[in-house]
């Protein structure tokens, strides 16, 4: 097969040493831009503050909690809990922190009030007003069944003290805003919002008695919070900082506050050095193992019998029956007690902790079965006993 021959052309014999310096040349630019070309400059000497940006007036809400933290915060106090001991060298008595929490300024007497958690088991007392000035205490009293407990301030300046204004707690909403301020960890002056996210919660005491009718908030509640105060919009106290609901001893979103209502009542109590009156009806309900015996053979359910009623009793006056025995082992029904307004009362335990939140002269509705008719009975509790 015939194939084309073409002749090759050769270049000229003086060009090939330039082709090979320019390949040299273009190597070297490589390597040098790879390896010798470093990054622009890191510095500017002409550097200079950015211009700001005007930022205009604060939202209304912020201003409106800017002015509310600015009133009520100098009516919160840091209170530390002091407890004696040995120093193991010197063998010398002294007092050392046991804890600290919050509290809130009553009036300007030099009356502050807490929790009884708080003050429980210390020897002794110091009391950090807002403007960091340290003050010692002595307990007047307090009501461990509602964790509620009140110091004094020794030597208190009457010019420095700022009582916080008080609210009322029957007529909350959930949802409405609530502000804390507290001491939480020890960072005094804390402040944290949130809303009333339930009402009528249950809490126990340290006496692990329940504590009715508290309030639950989203505001950020954590250790130290505990003594502090729960305001509304306006700045007024409607309760007071107790407890939060956590596994990790944090705030989870979940934290509870006694009532202001409860507080006011019993405040004035403790500082005139009486024990409050508890409320009752009057009467002496069943065992509770026999009530349910009964009960159960009565086909009734839950609910409390009445094994007597004091006479003259709010009870008696309201008409109630008591449970009556005859011989032989025969009985009488008399009224089951099946709830106190809207709390259901299923033993004997459940009467007595509806009561403890109630006070003498309150007005409830009793909801009764009797001869196996359900009906209810408006009562107005009575003096049960000095605590």
């Amino acid at each position: 097969m015939y194939r084309e021959q073409y002749p090759q052309r050769r270049l000229p014999v003086g060009f090939r040493p330039f082709l090979y310096l320019l390949a040299v040349v273009m190597v070297g630019l490589v390597v040098r831009q790879i390896y010798f070309t470093g990054p622009p400059d890191r510095f500017d000497p002409d550097a200079e503050p950015r211009a700001i940006t005007p930022r205009g007036n604060l939202a209304e809400d912020e201003q409106s909690t800017i002015e509310l933290f600015r009133q009520a915060s100098p009516s919160v106090v840091h209170i530390t809990n002091l407890e004696r001991a040995r120093h193991r060298l010197t063998m010398r008595i002294m007092d050392i922190p046991k804890g600290t929490g919050s509290g809130i300024i009553w009036d300007n007497q030099g009356y502050v009030v807490t929790n009884y958690h708080v003050i429980e088991g210390g020897s002794s007392y110091r009391v950090t007003l807002a403007d960091h000035t340290t003050y010692e205490a002595i307990p007047v009293g307090g009501i461990a069944d509602k964790d509620l407990a009140v110091l004094r301030i020794v030597d208190y300046p009457e010019d420095k003290l700022r009582p916080v204004p008080i609210g009322t707690s029957n007529d909350l909403q959930v949802g409405q805003k609530v502000f804390a301020i507290g001491n939480p960890f020890g960072l005094d002056q804390t402040l944290t919002t949130g809303v009333i996210s339930g009402l009528d919660r249950e809490i126990k005491s340290v006496t692990n008695v329940p504590i009715r009718g508290v309030i639950q908030t989203d505001a950020a509640i954590n250790p130290g919070n505990s003594g502090g105060a729960l305001l509304d919009s306006a700045g007024r106290l409607i309760g007071m900082n107790t407890a939060i609901y956590s596994p990790t001893k944090a705030s989870a979103g979940i934290g509870f506050a006694v009532p202001v209502n409860i507080i006011n009542r019993l405040v004035p109590l403790i500082i005139k050095n009486k024990q409050p009156e508890r409320a009752g009806l009057g009467v002496y309900p069943l065992e509770a193992r026999i009530s349910r015996l009964i009960l159960r053979n009565e086909r009734v359910g839950k609910g409390v019998l009445f094994r007597d009623i004091r006479p003259g009793s709010a009870a008696e006056t309201a008409g109630l029956r008591p449970t009556r025995y005859y011989t032989g082992g025969k009985y009488r029904l008399g009224d089951v007690l099946l709830a106190i307004d809207d709390e259901t009362v299923d033993e004997p335990g459940d009467l007595s902790t509806i009561l403890g939140a109630r006070a003498p002269g309150d007005r409830v509705t009793l909801k009764v079965l009797r001869d196996g008719r359900r009906m209810e009975v408006p009562v107005v509790l009575q003096v049960l006993s000095q605590r």
